[in-house]
C-alpha cells in the first residue's frame, strides 16, 4: 500500500498498487497435436481452441462472434477456420474476421512451448 498527499497540505491519500500476474496453463505436448489439428482446453472459464498450423501454434476463443456457437468443429483451411453453422471465417493467427456473417474478431491468446508442452496464456 502506498501513502501520498495532494501536495497542497490536504489529507493524505492511500492507494493499493496492483500487479497483474502472468497465467499460463498446459494444453498438450507438442507431439500430441498434429499439423492441421485443433485441441480445445478450458482457460479460466473460456473454451480456447489451440491450432497447429504448419508447426506453429495459435489459440483463439472457441466461439463464433456471429451466433456464439463453437467454431473448433468447423473446417480448417490452412490458417482459416470456418464456422460450421453459418460459414463465417476467421484467421486463427489474428482472430480477424475474413468472411461474414460475423463482423467482430474472436479473442486470441498467447501460445508458447515450455519443456515440450504447449501452453496458453495471458501475460498482458
Amino acid at each position: 500500500m502506498g501513502h501520498g498527499s495532494d501536495g497542497r497540505g490536504g489529507q493524505a491519500r492511500t492507494w493499493n498498487v496492483l500487479k497483474r500476474v502472468s497465467n499460463w496453463i498446459d494444453v498438450i505436448t507438442e507431439g500430441e497435436l498434429p499439423q492441421g489439428e485443433v485441441h480445445v482446453v478450458d482457460f479460466e472459464g473460456i473454451e480456447v481452441a489451440v491450432f497447429n498450423i504448419a508447426g506453429q501454434y495459435f489459440a483463439i476463443e472457441d466461439v463464433c462472434t456471429h451466433d456464439g456457437s463453437e467454431i473448433s468443429t468447423g473446417c480448417l483451411y490452412d490458417h482459416v477456420i470456418e464456422c460450421p453453422r453459418h460459414g463465417a471465417r476467421f484467421d486463427v493467427r489474428t482472430g480477424e474476421v475474413l468472411e461474414p456473417p460475423a463482423y467482430e474478431p474472436v479473442q486470441t491468446f498467447k501460445v508458447r512451448i515450455e519443456n515440450g508442452m504447449i501452453q496458453v496464456g495471458d501475460d498482458q
